[in-house]
């Protein structure tokens, strides 16, 4: 049993004004070393909820030295048993899934049920998925030379330093922390400035399991408290999720100190929609598949979606039609499907993407769903989902990631002309193919240049399927076995003599 369990907060506003102003360093909520601090707003009302530490360089470096201490003791510990903790937090967070939905809502303005409930128990089966690998962080015996043993073992690397986005931060948290963890390396989190207070919560809850300094986190922007926790020495692992911007210049930072770097960056993922297609089915997964849910803000976004032209009008009728269907409004209610673009920066650049491709010649903006008609929510960053048509793949809204509720369809002829202009861009994150021929799809999932391709489907990244971007959409591999072998592990030779 624990000791002074905490005991779930129902009340989101009452939570966000509990962890404001701090930082969990070495298992102590404290708060920053210059006592500054920022404001949390909620992005469908405009009210501050809560102020998170603003933390610097000198926070980083207490967070990595505390996390370099305890990772000692922590390697020390059988990786199974490192595993059970692990797996003991995700069991924990299970207890916890309502008040981080909740606050999760409140910071981010996504709808509690269709996204952020959700979320919160995906967070907590990531860490039960990952406790049970601890067994399989296994080396090889190598056919060397007679009369000697030649064998190889995978070791921690030591401290991580983990970078998080604004638009999953609860999952996408758990990919990074999860495999370190259990592989023997602590762990320094960077939360999103947008962001900081639910990642936080769920840190202090895991804080109950794990020893002092394992799990460290920290709030900040990117150039005082990012960017110093790339750059410490007492760092031997970078990952990041974020802008290809930002994640160059992460990349960068770490060549400086030669360390290895998973950096899942954007995407400008393409749906091809044959005329042979389940035109229900791809439907529904052209809704899932540009995470109209969550406002479009999601790398994996069907933002280009390719429709054989005899099918054409007939799927864009039906997919506005499903999106009319959803309702826009207060994201805390149970009745809302769509809640608010996360912040007014990211509000402004949707709506210039949106007035950008009304302005494109032969383009047609359909707008979906309504306006809120709460006068509560009248300043809240809520933004029609719009599907465009007549956009040609060369339009910037075709070739840039606008991480906001904007689909193109763009109608093509043959087969070979969809191919080549589902590929036609620097990103290569995800990609699908709706078909019921067999030889077409399995064609399209060896040419398709995309780290994740889906035939018939548009599922979510979850547990125990490998996720990761080729071209600027990133490198390396998350949510599986291997990603915690080769990116939090370095592996060792090791040669007997026996004769």
């Amino acid at each position: 049993m624990l000791q002074n369990r905490l005991s779930p907060v129902l009340d989101p506003r009452a939570l966000a004004r509990d962890m404001s102003n701090k930082l969990l360093i070495d298992g102590a909520m404290v708060p920053a070393a210059s006592r500054k601090t920022f404001k949390v707003v909620s992005p469908a009302t405009q009210e501050i909820v809560g102020e998170a530490a603003d933390g610097a360089a000198a926070d980083v470096d207490v967070a990595v030295k505390a996390a370099a201490k305890a990772q000692k003791g922590w390697a020390k510990l059988a990786p199974r048993e490192r595993g059970r903790l692990v797996q003991e937090c995700g069991r924990l967070l299970n207890e916890h899934v309502e008040e981080l939905a909740r606050l999760i809502t409140l910071e981010t303005g996504k709808a509690i049920r269709t996204e952020s409930r959700v979320e919160a128990g995906v967070f907590a089966d990531v860490l039960v998925f990952y406790g049970g690998l601890g067994s399989e962080l296994k080396g090889e015996s190598v056919p060397f030379k007679p009369g000697m043993l030649t064998i190889t073992q995978r070791e921690p690397i030591g401290v991580v330093g983990a970078i998080i986005p604004w638009n999953v931060p609860l999952l996408l948290m758990a990919l990074k922390i999860a495999p370190a963890m259990v592989a023997g390396n602590t762990v320094v989190v960077k939360s999103a400035e947008e962001a900081p207070l639910t990642v936080l919560r769920a840190c202090q809850i895991m804080n109950q399991v794990l020893p002092a300094g394992v799990l460290n986190i920290l709030s900040g922007d990117g150039p005082q408290c990012g960017a110093p926790l790339v750059a410490h020495k007492g760092v031997g692992k970078v990952t990041f999720t974020g802008s290809v911007e930002t994640g160059k210049l992460v990349y960068a930072a770490a060549s400086q100190k030669l360390i290895p770097v998973t950096l899942e960056l954007g995407g400008k993922s393409p749906m091809i929609v044959m005329a042979d297609a389940d035109m229900e089915k791809a439907v529904d997964g052209a809704v899932i598949g540009m995470r109209f849910t969550r406002q479009g803000q999601s790398c994996t976004a069907a933002s280009r979606i390719f429709v054989q032209e005899s099918i054409h009008d007939e799927f864009v009728k039906r997919l506005k039609a499903k999106v009319d269907a959803m309702k826009m409004g207060d994201p805390l209610d149970e009745k809302t499907d769509i809640g608010t673009i996360i912040s007014k920066q990211q509000f402004d650049k949707v709506q210039a993407y949106i007035t950008l491709g009304e302005k494109s010649p032969g383009a047609t903006a359909l707008k979906c769903s309504a306006m809120p008609a709460d006068k509560n929510l009248a300043q809240g960053y809520f933004v029609q989902p719009v599907i465009f048509t007549g956009i040609a793949n060369d339009n910037r809204l075709a070739r840039e990631e606008i991480f906001g509720p904007v689909t193109c369809i763009i109608k093509f002829k043959e087969y070979e002309d969809a191919i080549r202009q589902a590929n036609d861009t620097e990103y290569g994150l995800a990609a699908t193919i709706w078909t019921k021929d067999l030889k077409t799809a399995l064609d399209a999932t060896q040419r398709l240049e995309a780290g994740l391709v889906q035939v018939n489907q548009n599922l979510v990244v979850q547990a125990n399927m490998s996720y990761g971007g080729v071209k600027s959409s990133g490198l390396g591999k998350e949510a599986s076995l291997e990603s915690m072998q080769e990116h939090f592990t370095l592996k060792k030779t090791i040669i007997i003599n026996l004769s």
